[in-house]
């Protein structure tokens, strides 16, 4: 582990402009313009630019807290869409006939309705399976209102958390499995903000258990020292 290189650029990170590779793994979702959401999405990138993540993170005064969660939801869906896009030439059913995190964790692909037990299989196919999944509720209008006085339901918090419970997967295997590529392409600065900033983020609202975050528990020490 000691090799991840903690390459972490001041400043609005580039991936907002557009990774080196704008391949993205799943199509973009986009917040629409000029809806209070838009509004704090471009809040949230304004914070970003100061640099201090643990701040830009933070519920916004007035704000309501399930739209806030909504809009860093669908950010973070966008980052690692991009990230892993980046890579998906390296991450294939022959390289990683399983979806793993390194030796010691390995995941199983189930969503509650189309497959309930859950089922082994290659990395690749388990992250079209979640950004699949990721994908549809985000375009559920009944669990990701966009218009203005429409109501979250009451099990928002639930599917939020269980959304970026699964993304985290995603950037786990990108380090474990795939950090020389990562290297190779020069994106290791854009996937250590991406990551610290989500990592920021759920610790800041107690959104993913922290057994969950295990497989990468030192990185999060090392990223997150400096900021206590």
């Amino acid at each position: 582990m000691s090799d991840w290189q903690l390459d972490i650029p001041r400043g609005v990170p580039d991936w907002r402009a557009g990774s080196r590779s704008s391949k993205t793994f799943k199509p973009k979702k986009n917040i629409p313009e000029g809806s209070h959401q838009y509004e704090l999405l471009k809040h949230a990138e304004a914070t970003l630019g100061s640099g201090n993540l643990r701040m830009a993170v933070m519920l916004p005064e007035g704000e309501d807290l399930n739209e806030w969660v909504a809009v860093n939801t669908v950010d973070f869906f966008n980052q690692i869409n991009m990230l892993y896009g980046t890579i998906t030439d390296f991450c294939t059913e022959e390289s990683c006939p399983v979806m793993s995190a390194g030796p010691k964790y390995e995941y199983h692909w189930a969503d509650g309705t189309n497959i309930k037990k859950p089922i082994k299989c290659s990395a690749p196919k388990y992250i079209d399976y979640l950004m699949t999944w990721v994908q549809d509720q985000l375009d559920d209008e009944t669990l990701f209102p966009s218009k203005i006085g429409v109501p979250f339901p009451k099990n928002f918090m639930s599917v939020a958390k269980t959304i970026l419970k699964r993304l985290f997967r995603v950037y786990a295997h990108i380090y474990h499995q795939h950090f020389d590529p990562v290297i190779q392409l020069q994106e290791e600065a854009h996937l250590n903000t991406s990551f610290k900033h989500f990592i920021f983020f759920v610790q800041e609202f107690n959104l993913v258990d922290r057994r969950e975050l295990a497989p990468l528990q030192e990185l999060i020490e090392k990223l997150t020292s400096k900021d206590r």
